[in-house]
C-alpha cells in the first residue's frame, strides 16, 4: 500500500519533469510557451466569467425562492413509483447547473437522512453518475464558439437519466432492496 502512496507523490513532479525535458529535447523555449498558454487560459477565464456568475445566481435564486421544494413535491410523487426518492429531485435539478451547489444539497441530505441510508446512497451514486449539463454546455460551447449544438442536450439528458437509473439500481443492490 505504501508503494502506491509513493507513486502518487511522484506523479505530478514526474509529469512536469517529462514535459520540460521533452521541450528541451525539441528545442522549445518551455518557459515562454508556458507563459503564452497561461495568458491564453487567463483570457479564457475572463470570457467565461459572466456565464459562471449567471449560473451561480440562477441556482441561488432557485434555492432561495422555494421553487426546488415545489418541484420536489410535484415530481417526487412520480419518481417514488420508479424507486427514485422525491427528496433528491432538487439535487438532480441543481446538479445539471452547478456541481458545487449540488454538493451543498448533498451534504444537507446526508445530515437529514444519513450517508448509509437508501437516500444517501442514491444521492452519492447519482452525483458521480451525472454531469453538470448546462454549465458544461454553456462554458465549453461559448469558449469554442459553437452555435449549433445539435443533439448535445438530448444526449446529455439521456445520459443523466441513465446515470440516475443506475444510481437507483446500484443503491438498491447495496441496501439490499
Amino acid at each position: 500500500m505504501k508503494f502506491f502512496l509513493y507513486i502518487t507523490d511522484l506523479i505530478v513532479p514526474l509529469v512536469i519533469f517529462v514535459i520540460v525535458s521533452y521541450g528541451i529535447m525539441m528545442r522549445v523555449n518551455a518557459y515562454d510557451t508556458f507563459i503564452k498558454g497561461a495568458k491564453s487560459g487567463f483570457f479564457t477565464v475572463i470570457k467565461i466569467m459572466p456565464t459562471l456568475v449567471g449560473l451561480m445566481v440562477a441556482v441561488g435564486i432557485l434555492r432561495a425562492s422555494g421553487f426546488l421544494d415545489f418541484l420536489s413535491e410535484l415530481i417526487g410523487n412520480f419518481t417514488a413509483y420508479i424507486g427514485f426518492p422525491g427528496e433528491l429531485v432538487p439535487l438532480t435539478v441543481v446538479k445539471m447547473f452547478s456541481s458545487s451547489a449540488a454538493t451543498g444539497l448533498l451534504l444537507d441530505a446526508f445530515k437529514e437522512y444519513g450517508t448509509d441510508s437508501y437516500i444517501g446512497l442514491v444521492a452519492s451514486i447519482s452525483m458521480s453518475c451525472t454531469e453538470t449539463i448546462f454549465y458544461t454546455m454553456s462554458v465549453y460551447f461559448m469558449t469554442a464558439k459553437v452555435t449549433k449544438t445539435r443533439y448535445t442536450l438530448t444526449g446529455a439528458m439521456a445520459a443523466t437519466f441513465a446515470g440516475l437509473a443506475a444510481s437507483v439500481v446500484l443503491a438498491g443492490l447495496m441496501a439490499g432492496i
